[in-house]
């Protein structure tokens, strides 16, 4: 397999993945939820939501974090960290990197909204009802947004650039691509790459619910999310984990690496607009898919479907939508949303969605988009709904869109015998 790509720069390859997410703790167990295609939030269970006006949320089932670092080592972090480092552990397993490993050619980019926002909110609580002098010394270090870049590098010993990507709902896309540029261009030899959140606390409900962002579904949970649909009124609050462990394809190959897949292309750009609404008709987010395509080398009839960032508000689907009808042409390329499933996975999404990406790669199958009953008026978008459709392996793109203008789209092949 040549090293370089269309470009002649170094190829990156995939050879680990990890996911902690709603519907699966496992990579097989979060495929088999997505795939089918039911949504999977619920009533909120780790505090009482009875005052707050939306009291849903898609939450992460039989997780240990105890598992991964013992108990004593888990009480010490959020749980955003806990997830993040749990799936990074996961991940690095499942590549099975060489005891021998140059450490300091090995990189960790971690991408969060918010960090540590659960332990945050806790102590705050603390503060006020029993007074300063009970607030936990382990807070900073607990709710800093970058606690889990550095927890897995730590723990690895990886000595390389040891970086956290804090751009909202692109953060964990951002945090792949540029590790993708850390290897292209020399700086590393391996990277563990991905996001982590869990931003489910009273606050963070309250806030996005008083925007208007959240779905109000509370008396049927399950069909809250709905991408793209006639009758979407707003995000499910999720949270999880996903992590990639990437390399270059030359130091894959030399260690006998399973190659899984690659990652193509790479765009990121900004909307310049309003701090959480996208531009209008979807320009950044059409520049930044063509970023991307032009990255990879490929022309938009390369691509074989997109996971879309597609959030269930109405106006996140409605400039998505016309956003991948201006590079690929009015419903010309199958489109899903696993958030239809997983809820809002915020700075986790982007990982997650591009592990979902390469799986749907992989199986050349694309997961329907959960309780997707009718298309809106306002979505030219050829959206999957009702049963996976297959389309056969190939290159998939994953749109990843966050508060702020940031806009992230990756481009992911699955490793086969016609891609050697």
């Amino acid at each position: 397999m040549s090293p370089t790509d269309h470009a002649g720069r170094r190829r990156v390859a995939i050879t680990g993945i990890g996911v902690k997410a709603p519907g699966g703790t496992t990579v097989d167990d979060f495929w088999a939820a997505v795939l089918a295609g039911r949504g999977l939030a619920r009533g909120l269970t780790r505090f009482d939501p009875a005052a707050l006006a939306v009291r849903i949320g898609a939450e992460v089932d039989g997780f240990d974090p105890a598992a991964y670092c013992g108990p004593k080592e888990a009480r010490r972090m959020d749980r955003a960290t806990q997830l993040g480092f749990a799936a990074a552990m996961d991940a690095v397993a499942d590549a099975d990197l060489p005891p021998g490993l140059d450490r300091s050619r090995a990189a960790v980019l971690a991408g969060t909204g918010v960090g540590g926002l659960m332990t945050l909110e806790e102590q705050v609580g603390v503060l006020l009802g029993r007074g300063p002098d009970r607030v936990s010394p382990l807070l900073v270090p607990m709710m800093m947004a970058n606690a889990t870049a550095g927890t897995i590098s730590i723990h690895l010993g990886w000595t390389g650039p040891n970086l956290c990507i804090a751009t909202a709902c692109a953060a964990g896309a951002h945090a792949i691509g540029e590790a993708v540029r850390l290897l292209r261009d020399g700086s590393c030899d391996v990277v563990v790459a991905g996001g982590t959140e869990s931003s489910q606390t009273p606050t963070a409900i309250s806030a996005f619910a008083r925007m208007g962002a959240l779905s109000g579904r509370n008396d049927d949970p399950g069909h809250a999310s709905r991408p793209f649909d006639a009758a979407r009124d707003g995000f499910v609050m999720g949270e999880g984990a996903g992590f990639l462990v990437l390399e270059t394809m030359e130091h894959a190959e030399a260690r006998g690496a399973r190659i899984l897949g690659e990652v193509l292309g790479y765009g990121r750009n900004g909307d310049a607009h309003h701090i959480t609404a996208p531009a209008p008709g979807g320009t950044g987010a059409a520049a930044c898919m063509r970023l991307a395509l032009a990255d990879a080398g490929l022309d938009p009839a390369d691509v074989r479907s997109i996971n879309a960032h597609g959030t269930s508000t109405p106006l996140n689907d409605a400039s998505e939508s016309a956003a991948i009808a201006d590079v690929f042409g009015a419903g010309r390329v199958p489109v899903t949303s696993t958030k239809g499933v997983t809820g809002h996975l915020v700075g986790a999404a982007g990982a997650v969605e591009a592990i979902a990406a390469l799986l749907t790669s992989r199986d050349g199958v694309v997961p329907p988009t959960a309780n997707h009953e009718h298309t809106g008026e306002d979505i030219t978008a050829d959206v999957v709904h009702g049963a996976p459709r297959t389309t056969g392996p190939g290159p998939v793109l994953s749109n990843s869109f966050g508060f702020g203008g940031h806009n992230a789209s990756l481009v992911v092949r699955a490793h086969t015998e016609e891609t050697t």
